[in-house]
This record gives structure tokens, C-alpha cells and sequence, in this order.
């Protein structure tokens, strides 16, 4: 207590912002909770007290019902516990408005004194002024692609997912019962929820229908399975352990029509393997079929090897990208390789996640002023309704920046790899989404990296057209080209990223590098504007490496 009392006042600030950005989300529902336990309590204590008067008159009439005495004395007991129950409830509403005020100062804290942290505000494309003459003037290289790693990277040799000590192979299934899932989200988040679908269906021993992939109003794919992954590859490949199949028996449509019509279960998140078996099989052997939808999310992360083994083969092994997707994602390979000829043939790839969607998401303020603010309030209405404008509902960007939940802009990224000690002529194949603004952000990061491409600078327009208008194929392509870069560099957290580096590591043998920067300490070191130091000492590390 002592050392906050005498710490400056900013820094104290700071301190108390800082603590109170970790539970701030969740403060104001943590306060209705209290507020309707105390409500809850208060008429609990009522109906007890009113239950133990009837009881208490009920054993006075069975004992004495004309004694005096034991009615006077039923009085005075009745008189005790009923100023002992208003002086609690009392005790109890008076915490009320404190929790309340507590809340509007919290708020106010939040709201008025995040600013003052070291990194709360974005001032990148400042500091990327001040420092362009250094960056341009050194055109030194640290880092050689052909040396990155100590190991030569090749692909390993053919080695299939660990199978662990209670694998065993498919049972005829029983009954024939049938699971349908719907997988919703991004592309990768849907790759989550086929990889659990067939876990399940392992599990019940019941026969999967293809996975159903669920239109979202974020990423507006209409996408099918069939359409990103290869049926066929995905049936054969699991054919050992699972059933798979691509529509449901004649006599079962007939009896529901449609599937939107079939049973649909609600399944908590994160469940494990027990609660399927216990809340979810019954179902199933009494209904034939059961519809999971939503199925995001829905297994719980730690499973026993025989059911991590259907994981891994499905990610690994199961899903291969669809024909269309993988041809045209070679093109890109072999076009990134033909242009990297003075890194021999080597390339690094950065997933940006700099879209519309994931700047207004975030709820992070950049360098746009009033149009910036009026665009997000717009995406965030059209993809996500009141979310964002829910009354205890608390947005604070300065502590997002500086609890490092903020994208990467483009320029960061290009100020973090050049201060990494990357040259200027490193190939980069840049893997996203529409970036928000590109012309504007995109450009200082080609000037920092001339030989920057994308699925658009190397593909034609008529190779892309068949994927205009899908999201999901097009971050399949830019998947397939991350995956055999020499260096991967990720800026946000998600899906992609995760699966891709577990990808990369399976396939490679766990010798493939990947970059992974750490945002909290990168927005302190790119918001002094005031200072003028030497390129080379701008970053004391800062960048974690995966």
C-alpha cells in the first residue's frame, strides 16, 4: 500500500487502470449477479420467516392452542425474528447503490485515464515518419532466409498421427444412428468443428453426415464441404475408424422432410467426452439422428489419445483443400519461389488481420479520426446488432492497445521485420482478408518491402474469379502458400494461426519457424514521437519467436 500511495500520480493511475482492465468486461454483470442475489436472499429470508410463523402457530396449536402464556410467548418470538430480518434486509440494500457507484467510477477510470498508459495511443504512423530516413538508409541484413534455421527444412517422410493405447478400429454402427453438425465461423473455426464432428462420431459410434458449413453474415460464404475440401479424400481417409456419408437414408428424410426439422441439441461448451455419452447417446439411440447446431467450440480441448488420434487425422490427413483450391495454390508457390531467386527460392508469409471486420471488432481506435469512428459504428451495427452498444457493455481502445488485443497495422508489421534485421529486398507473401483502408496502410509497408505480394499481385484476374465473393476459399489459398514459406509471421491470435503452426510443424518435422511478436511490450516502444535514436536500438526484444 505504501509504495501506491507514494507513486506518482500518473503512474498510479495507470497501476489501478491496469488492474482494473483485467475484470472491467465483466464487472458490471458481476454486479447485477450480487444485485439479484441480494433480491433472491431478501425474499428467501420473507418467505422463511412467513413459513416459520406458520409453523411455529401450527405446533402452538397442537400443543396449547388456549394457553396464554404460550401465546404471548409465540409473540415475542415472532417480534424478534422479525426485526432481526428487517434489519438484514436493510444491511443488504444497502450495498446496492454502492456497488452501484463503484461501477460508475470504475467506468469513469476507464473511460477518462486509460490515455495516460505508455502505448495507449496508436502512434505508429508517426514514429514511422520520424524514422523512415534511418530505414531507408540501412540496408544491412541480419537474418539470412537460407540460414534461418539451424536444421534444413524438408518434408518429413510419411508417418501417420500418434494412434496412442486404446485405438481401435470402427464398430459396425450401432443402430444405425447418424450425427449432423453444423460448423460455424471462419474457415478455420469450421476445420475446428470437423475435426470434433468425427471425434464425436467416433465416440457414439454413430455414422457422420459431410459436415454442414453455416453461413455467416461476418463472412458472407455460401460455401459447401465440398466446395473447400475434397469428399472423397475425407470418406476414404476415415473409413477405418468412422462412417461417412454425404446424405441421410431415404426412410429418415421422409420422416423429417427437411434436416432443419431434425432434432437439434444444445451442447455446452467445452464438453467432455463423459457428457456426450451421458446427455447426448440416450438422444441419439432414441431419436435415430440428432443436430448439433452451433457445433463451435463444443469438445473440450483435453481428450484421451485414442480420441486426440482422430484429431490428427482428420486435420492432417482427412482434410485436403479441394482440387481448384490446391492448383491454384501451387501457381502461387511456385510464382513466390521464381521471384525469391535472391533468397534462394525462400520467402517469408505474414498474416495480417487488418480487415473491416477485425479493426471494428477489436473496438480499437488507429489514426482515422471521426470517418474511422463512423465506418466501425457501422460494421460493428451490420455484423454484430446492439453487441457493442449493450448497456453495461464497457469499450475502453486504450486498454485493448495496450493489453496487446489490438491488430497490427501494416506499417508495425513492416517496422517490427526491418528492426528484426530483414533487408528490404526480402520476398513476403502477405496472406488476408480486404485490408481496411489498403492504399492508405499498405503503402509505407511496400516501401519498406518492395517484393511484397499477394494472392492479387500474383494471380490474374481470371484465375481469381471462380473464388470472388468466398472468403473461406480465398484463405484457403493464402493457407496453403503460408504453409510452405521459410518463415511464418503471425500478428493476431485465431485459428488460422494456430492451425497453421501445428501444420507446418507436422509437416516439416518441427523445423519450420514462425514469429510470433509480443504486442504488449511492440506499443510501448511505437509511441514516443519525441525521440530521436538509432535504428538498430529501437528493438530491445520485443518479438517472441514460436
Amino acid at each position: 500500500m505504501f509504495s501506491l500511495l507514494h507513486t506518482p500520480r500518473p503512474l498510479y493511475l495507470f497501476h489501478y487502470v491496469s488492474t482494473l482492465s483485467q475484470t472491467s468486461t465483466q464487472f458490471s454483470n458481476l454486479s447485477l449477479t450480487f444485485f439479484s442475489f441480494f433480491l433472491r436472499t431478501i425474499m428467501s429470508s420473507k418467505i422463511s420467516t412467513n413459513g416459520s410463523t406458520i409453523n411455529n402457530n401450527n405446533n402452538n396449536n397442537i400443543q396449547s392452542s388456549s394457553s396464554p402464556r404460550n401465546r404471548q410467548s409465540c409473540r415475542r418470538r415472532l417480534r424478534r425474528r422479525g426485526s432481526f430480518t428487517m434489519l438484514y434486509r436493510r444491511q443488504l440494500l444497502l450495498l446496492v447503490p454502492l456497488l452501484y457507484f463503484t461501477g460508475l467510477i470504475s467506468f469513469y477510470l476507464l473511460q477518462h485515464y486509460s490515455g495516460l498508459a505508455p502505448g495507449a495511443v496508436y502512434r505508429s504512423h508517426e514514429i514511422f515518419q520520424k524514422l523512415w530516413v534511418d530505414i531507408e538508409a540501412d540496408n544491412s541484413s541480419t537474418v539470412e532466409l537460407s540460414s534461418v534455421w539451424i536444421y534444413k527444412r524438408k518434408l518429413k517422410e510419411k508417418r501417420p498421427c500418434s494412434i496412442g493405447t486404446t485405438a481401435s478400429s470402427k464398430d459396425s454402427p450401432g443402430a444405425n444412428l447418424y450425427l449432423i453438425v453444423d460448423a460455424n465461423g471462419g474457415l478455420n473455426q469450421q476445420r475446428s468443428s470437423i475435426c470434433n464432428a468425427v471425434v464425436i462420431a467416433g465416440l457414439l459410434n454413430a455414422t457422420l453426415l459431410i459436415p454442414r458449413l453455416e453461413f455467416h453474415n461476418v463472412w458472407r460464404d455460401s460455401s459447401e464441404f465440398g466446395d473447400i475440401y475434397d469428399e472423397d479424400h475425407f470418406i476414404s481417409t476415415l473409413k477405418d475408424y468412422i462412417t461417412v456419408v454425404k446424405e441421410l437414408p431415404a426412410e429418415l428424410m421422409e420422416r423429417y422432410s427437411n434436416i432443419s426439422n431434425i432434432w437439434n441439441l444444445r451442447v455446452q461448451a467445452w464438453a467432455p467426452p463423459r457428457y456426450y455419452l451421458e446427455e447426448v447417446y440416450p438422444v441419439l439411440l432414441k431419436r435415430r439422428v440428432v443436430r448439433i447446431s452451433p457445433f463451435a467450440n463444443r469438445l473440450s480441448m483435453h481428450l484421451p489419445s485414442h480420441l486426440q488420434f482422430l484429431r490428427c487425422l482428420s486435420n492432417y490427413e482427412a482434410l485436403r483443400f479441394s482440387l481448384v483450391i490446391s492448383a491454384l495454390a501451387k501457381k502461387l508457390v511456385k510464382r513466390m519461389i521464381d521471384r525469391s531467386s535472391n533468397s534462394v527460392g525462400k520467402y517469408i508469409s505474414v498474416h495480417l488481420r487488418f480487415e473491416e471486420d477485425m479493426v471494428a471488432f477489436s473496438c480499437c481506435i488507429y489514426d482515422g479520426g471521426r470517418v474511422e469512428k463512423s465506418e466501425m459504428d457501422v460494421v460493428r451495427e451490420k455484423g454484430w446488432g446492439k453487441k457493442f452498444k449493450q448497456k453495461y457493455r464497457v469499450v475502453a481502445p486504450g486498454l485493448n492497445r495496450i493489453n496487446g488485443k489490438c491488430p497490427m497495422t501494416p506499417v508495425e508489421v513492416g517496422m517490427m521485420l526491418r528492426g528484426m534485421g530483414f533487408a528490404k529486398d526480402t520476398p513476403i507473401y502477405l496472406a488476408s482478408g480486404k485490408i481496411y483502408q489498403a492504399d492508405r496502410y499498405l503503402a509505407p509497408l511496400r516501401k519498406m518491402f518492395p517484393l511484397l505480394q499477394t494472392k492479387e499481385t500474383l494471380a490474374t484476374k481470371d484465375e481469381l474469379a471462380p473464388f470472388e465473393g468466398y472468403s473461406s476459399r480465398l484463405a484457403a489459398v493464402d493457407y496453403l502458400v503460408c504453409l510452405f514459406s521459410e518463415v511464418f509471421v503471425t500478428t493476431q491470435g485465431g485459428n488460422f494461426p494456430h492451425f497453421l503452426i501445428g501444420h507446418r510443424r507436422y509437416l516439416f518435422n518441427g523445423h519450420a519457424k514462425s514469429i510470433k511478436p509480443d504486442k504488449i511490450k511492440l506499443v510501448n516502444l511505437l509511441q514516443n514521437t519525441s525521440i530521436r535514436i538509432k535504428w538498430a536500438q529501437c528493438w530491445p526484444k520485443v518479438i517472441g519467436r514460436a
